[in-house]
């Protein structure tokens, strides 16, 4: 096990060997596919990464199955994981999949309720046949179980100080996956789904084959540019939701709304020219957010009161 598990688990109380394994495979996945969000979590104290981690890592591994395994075995694999994942949730018998070994964990300590997990796996199967979403409200339903519940998951872990928290968070949650869904129009092409809504793009003249063409026209453009536009009006509500956290949670959250705000503009700055390429904010311009908020998240977490009352 790295340095870096033994000392989060080692602040959270993590003692079980099972346990602390199931815990660092999580964090291993989210330091491999969720950089943007992966960098802003070392914001916060190192007695609450490990549950951020485990719900991300629980998450990453079902989009693995659905977007990367063969198309002829992600059905039957992800619909058996899922529904063993469901029941073992809710069982008290040790689990095989350290994901769900630490999810399970996750939710006990902080009474995280499993509607949310069965709301994300509904979307996930959803990646499986649809290609394709019509209007923003049908999206807003696929977006509610693949990203509003992350948010909503999370915000026990970032310790409310009102009720308000939890919608703020829900629309950062879904502001975050419309992000990634501007920026990654052809990697998503490449999978034939499109998630934007198909209304957006009549409404300025783009079909989809135009987008399988490569070609960054004037409409699509202008279409990009209106999803950008929708994209930070969820932002400033989201926002809001900030001072409503523990303070040792604060600045987490404002540093991946500040990266994740960095992506809208790359997106700007190439051009929108995201149908052949997938842009990417530098990691020098990522430390360059981070590293101030870093020292400012550390003189939060020895004032934090709050690590006693995780059970």
């Amino acid at each position: 096990m790295r340095a870096v598990d033994r000392r989060i688990l080692d602040a959270a109380g993590i003692t079980d060997p099972a346990l602390r394994a199931a815990y660092a495979r999580c964090r291993t996945l989210h330091a491999r596919f969720g950089r943007t969000y992966y960098l802003a979590t070392l914001l916060l104290p190192p007695w609450k990464r490990p549950y951020v981690h485990a719900l991300y890592g629980f998450a990453r591994y079902a989009d693995e199955i659905v977007d990367n395994e063969s198309p002829h075995t992600r059905a039957r694999h992800f619909t058996a994981w899922s529904q063993s994942a469901l029941r073992e949730l809710t069982a008290d018998a040790s689990i095989a999949d350290p994901v769900t070994t630490a999810l399970r964990d996750t939710m006990r300590r902080w009474d995280i309720p499993v509607g949310y997990v069965e709301a994300f796996l509904r979307s996930m199967a959803a990646d499986l046949s649809t290609t394709d979403y019509q209007t923003i409200d049908e999206l807003n339903e696929y977006m509610y179980g693949s990203a509003a519940v992350i948010g909503l998951q999370i915000v026990p872990i970032l310790e409310p100080l009102t009720a308000e928290a939890y919608p703020r968070a829900q629309a950062m949650g879904e502001a975050f996956q419309l992000t990634n869904f501007i920026r990654d129009v052809a990697e998503d092409l490449r999978r034939e789904r499109v998630y934007l809504p198909a209304a957006d793009r009549r409404r300025f003249g783009v079909t989809r084959e135009m987008l399988t063409e490569r070609t960054p026209t004037p409409q699509v453009r202008d279409w990009l540019r209106f999803e950008i536009d929708r994209t930070r009006q969820l932002y400033a509500y989201a926002v809001g939701g900030i001072p409503m956290l523990a303070p040792s949670s604060r600045p987490c959250i404002e540093t991946a709304y500040q990266l994740y705000g960095g992506i809208l503009e790359a997106v700007e700055d190439a051009a929108y020219e995201v149908l052949d390429r997938r842009v990417a904010v530098s990691l020098p311009s990522r430390l360059r957010v981070a590293a101030p908020a870093y020292l400012r998240a550390r003189r939060t977490w020895a004032a934090d009161p709050t690590r006693a009352r995780v059970r």
